[in-house]
């Protein structure tokens, strides 16, 4: 299996490969680089598509608690792995915390950056109101296991309900190490917020969002879109917060359009 070791990590990848466009998508919180199956599979006859597992997720999680790290630290290691590829550029797609150190890799490296493909995701930190209820939840996770309620709770944020893949990501939950679970939570809720520095990230952004995302409501998403100087917005009906993985045929028609706009 393919790693990359990057900053102190062993960062797991794969490569679609090729002399073609180069799309690097990075996940969301608790999920890993096979949320983006629907994406690499419509674009990767045409496009080089790279998908990996960050920090303290999927098979780049490790037995030993990680150090303390942060969504700049992720951003670096994202350099790093187009560094370790041979690439000097990429479109960044990320959805949720994979769009938040997609941002940061944007303020940090510009000269890594062609343009940002931003799903479900923001600019601001999380929610306070949200995180004393995921706080309790990760506790209980961690210290119980990952009870049938709070695993349903998790799907019906992410995934939506009634999704008919949600078992197998709640499967791949439970097989969580609590100390990974605490730094990825950590991380998460530590986050600063780049809404100001938005202004500066000169390239073209596309903003796509499910209106019925539960953990970044629209309007985090009309700031973001709003804040980019060269954004544009879809919106996808019924969507939640992993609508490219619910929802893949809308929004894998918005990034084709958005892509062939770029070519």
């Amino acid at each position: 299996m393919p790693y990359a070791p990057v900053n102190g990590q062993n960062l797991y990848y794969e490569d679609s490969g090729g002399d073609k466009p180069v799309l690097v998508f990075s996940h969301g919180l608790l999920m890993d680089q096979e949320m983006f199956a629907p994406q690499v599979e419509a674009l990767s006859d045409r496009y080089r598509c790279i998908v990996w597992d960050e920090r303290a997720h999927g098979r780049t999680a490790t037995d030993e608690a990680p150090a303390p790290f942060d969504y700049y630290d992720s951003a670096d290691d994202l350099a790093g792995l187009l560094d370790h590829l041979g690439i000097d550029r990429a479109i960044l797609a990320g959805m949720s915390q994979g769009g938040f150190l997609s941002l940061r890799c944007a303020l940090t490296h510009p000269e890594r950056v062609r343009a940002l493909i931003l799903l479900d995701t923001q600019a601001g930190q999380e929610n306070p109101d949200n995180v004393a209820g995921y706080r309790q939840m990760v506790e209980i996770w961690a210290s119980q296991g990952l009870l049938d309620e709070i695993a349903d709770t998790i799907a019906g944020i992410i995934l939506g309900a009634g999704w008919s893949g949600t078992a197998t990501w709640q499967a791949k939950w439970r097989g969580w190490q609590a100390h990974n679970l605490a730094a990825a939570f950590e991380t998460l809720t530590s986050r600063d917020d780049v809404t100001d520095r938005l202004r500066t990230i000169d390239y073209p952004a596309l903003v796509v969002h499910g209106d019925a995302d539960m953990a970044i409501p629209m309007e985090r998403a009309d700031q973001l879109t709003s804040g980019l100087p060269h954004a544009e917005q879809v919106v996808i009906p019924g969507g939640g917060h992993a609508a490219n993985l619910t929802h893949p045929e809308p929004v894998n028609a918005a990034i084709e359009r958005f892509l062939a706009r770029l070519a």
